[in-house]
């Protein structure tokens, strides 16, 4: 099993803010696709072609911990996880992302890797400045979107 990882300062941010932006439907979509949902229980983030994921809560613990299991989307994600740690130092709320659970680091993880970075940018600046970049206005990467 092989996990995408990155770290993120928000600047002048606190635990709660972040986790707001991390746990609400309006906080999702400010900075990872603008079409997300919850149905029963579970987010469901839509992009379009190629399609969308859908996401169980497992664990969310306020101003420190979300965790989310993949349970509909491309086979690499189907049961992986997606866990967001959140401390706090200096003035910044660092968040620990990590995608955790592929079976292997097919060229899709790459691809993947690389939006989650953007995306996690996207985060920082919608808790920073109240704006993001949620999809469709993205920054896009290559043919996959």
């Amino acid at each position: 099993m092989v996990d995408i990882l990155h770290r993120i300062g928000v600047e002048d941010a606190t635990p709660d803010q972040v986790y707001a932006a991390l746990t609400t439907v309006d906080g999702l979509a400010g900075w990872w696709t603008t079409d997300t949902r919850e149905v029963d229980g579970v987010l469901q983030f839509r992009f379009g072609p190629p399609g969308g994921f859908d996401m169980a809560v497992l664990e969310q613990v306020p101003g420190k911990l979300v965790r989310w299991e993949v349970v509909d989307g491309p086979a690499e994600w189907i049961g992986t996880t997606v866990r967001f740690d959140l401390t706090q130092s200096d003035g910044f709320t660092i968040v620990l992302f990590a995608h955790e659970g592929w079976a292997e680091p097919v060229e899709f993880m790459y691809h993947c890797s690389t939006k989650w970075a953007t995306f996690l940018v996207s985060l920082k600046q919608l808790v920073e400045t109240g704006r993001g970049a949620p999809a469709p206005d993205d920054l896009q990467i290559s043919d996959w979107h």
